[in-house]
C-alpha cells in the first residue's frame, strides 16, 4: 500500500535498479503461493484424468490421451514453481542427485508429443506415457529423504 501511495504522489524511488523492481513486483506471499500450487496441481491431476478418459475414444483417443497426460505432468511439475520459485526449482531439478531423473522425465515429455504428432506411432506414445509416469515418480521421490533407497531396497527384496 505504501508503494502505491508513493507512486500516486510522484515520490517513486527511481534510484533502485530494474532487478530490484522486478523482484518486488513478482514476489508472492506464502498464502498466494500455496493457492496457486494447489490450482496448478489440481489442474495437472484433472488433465491426466481427462486424458485417461479420452484414451477410449476411437481414432484420436491416443493422441488426446498423450497430449492431456503430458499437459497434466507439465502442470503438476510447474505447480512446485509456486512453492519455491522458478529459479530455485530449476536449480533443484538439475542437482546431481536428480539430474538423470530430470533429463529422462523431460525427454519423455518431448518424445511423447513427438511420437503422437510427428512420428505417428501410437504404441510408442503409450510407451513414453508409461515412462513419463515412472520418471515423474522417480523424480518426485527424490525430494523425500531416503525414499529412493527404500524403493530400491523394496524392489531388490521382492526380486531376490
Amino acid at each position: 500500500m505504501d508503494k502505491l501511495r508513493r507512486v500516486l504522489n510522484g515520490h517513486e524511488d527511481e534510484e533502485r535498479g530494474l532487478t530490484a523492481q522486478v523482484l518486488d513486483s513478482s514476489s508472492l506471499n506464502f498464502g498466494t503461493r500455496v493457492k496457486w500450487f494447489a490450482i496448478c496441481f489440481v489442474c495437472g491431476i484433472a488433465f491426466s484424468i481427462l486424458g485417461s478418459a479420452l484414451l477410449w475414444i476411437p481414432g484420436a483417443g491416443i493422441k488426446l490421451f498423450a497430449v492431456f497426460y503430458t499437459l497434466g505432468n507439465v502442470a503438476a511439475l510447474s505447480s512446485t514453481c509456486f512453492l519455491m520459485g522458478p529459479l530455485k526449482q530449476l536449480k533443484k531439478m538439475f542437482e546431481p542427485t536428480r539430474l538423470i531423473a530430470t533429463i529422462v522425465m523431460l525427454l519423455c515429455l518431448v518424445c511423447t508429443l513427438c511420437s503422437v504428432f510427428w512420428w505417428q506411432k501410437k504404441g510408442l506414445a503409450l510407451l513414453f506415457c508409461i515412462l513419463q509416469f515412472l520418471a515423474m515418480t522417480w523424480y518426485s521421490i527424490s525430494f523425500i529423504p531416503f525414499a529412493r533407497d527404500a524403493v530400491i531396497k523394496c524392489f531388490t527384496t521382492c526380486l531376490n
